[in-house]
């Protein structure tokens, strides 16, 4: 299927590493000029180095997306070499903390670092997009903003708030060719979560062998359809195809991609 990508600029916030890097590479792969956004120059570079060894286009942007400042900063540098036609709001922010734990000090920051910060980005860069009557705008979330656990609630909340914003920004986006949709990952095996299982699972009994933890782990924490946890560029390609031409009748929907892990049909 050819996502027609190959004339797009797209930035994605967070994508030094994990389901951000995975998503990057992904659309360069389809043909995008991707810009690398993080707050750490050698990682990004590190990440756009990989895009253009591969045969892909990629630039950097540096800027802390949980100050104004920062996003400004961020939005410039993306849109030196050209305007950006999609954005993919990636970047956030969790600690495990238990309801005791989770001050409201916590509650602030994990707000305005996984909510406010996509409001920025959107204020900054989706404008321009209505201007030339295209654009994408793909907002990641999670199973937990529908399915919370009692553990880090802070965290469930705002992907809560992610995805309420990004349906209320499909409202506004109406008749203009910008749409704004949801990729909503189950548990996902990038390296902090494959480090934090493995730090469970000694006093679980999960097991000693990554293969025997992955299996116990997902039937303790995050049972599912597939029994097992999904990969990065799963994520990934749901992504790029709403980011393509094939998706404009896509409007305010969640894609979930978790394997069956919450168990809703709708």
């Amino acid at each position: 299927m050819d996502l027609k990508l190959t004339d797009k600029r797209a930035l994605v916030t967070g994508s030094t590493s994990g389901l951000g890097a995975a998503t990057a590479k992904m659309l360069a792969a389809e043909g995008a000029a991707v810009v690398v956004h993080g707050r750490d120059r050698d990682r990004a570079e590190r990440t756009a180095r990989e895009i253009r060894a591969a045969g892909g286009v990629a630039d950097i942007a540096l800027g802390d997306l949980a100050n104004d400042e920062g996003a400004a900063e961020a939005a410039r540098a993306a849109t030196a070499h050209g305007p950006i036609d999609i954005l993919v709001n990636n970047a956030g922010f969790y600690r495990h903390l238990t309801w005791t734990e989770a001050t409201p000090d916590e509650w602030r920051d994990a707000y305005d670092i996984n909510v406010v910060s996509g409001v920025r980005m959107i204020r900054l860069l989706v404008p321009a997009m209505r201007e030339r009557g295209w654009g994408r705008v793909v907002t990641i979330g999670g199973g937990l903003a529908s399915q919370p656990m009692n553990t880090h609630p802070q965290y469930n909340a705002t992907l809560a708030a992610r995805h309420n914003l990004a349906v209320s920004l499909a409202r506004e986006l109406k008749g203009t060719g910008v749409t704004s949709n949801v990729v909503s990952p189950g548990a996902i095996v990038v390296e902090a979560v494959q480090e934090l299982v493995m730090e469970l699972a000694p006093a679980r009994g999960w097991g000693r062998t990554w293969e025997e933890v992955h299996r116990n782990a997902v039937e303790a924490l995050v049972p599912n359809d597939q029994e097992r946890f999904g990969e990065p560029d799963e994520i990934a390609a749901a992504v790029a195809y709403l980011c393509g031409d094939h998706a404009q009748y896509i409007s305010g929907a969640t894609i979930r991609v978790d394997g069956g892990t919450v168990r809703s049909a709708f």
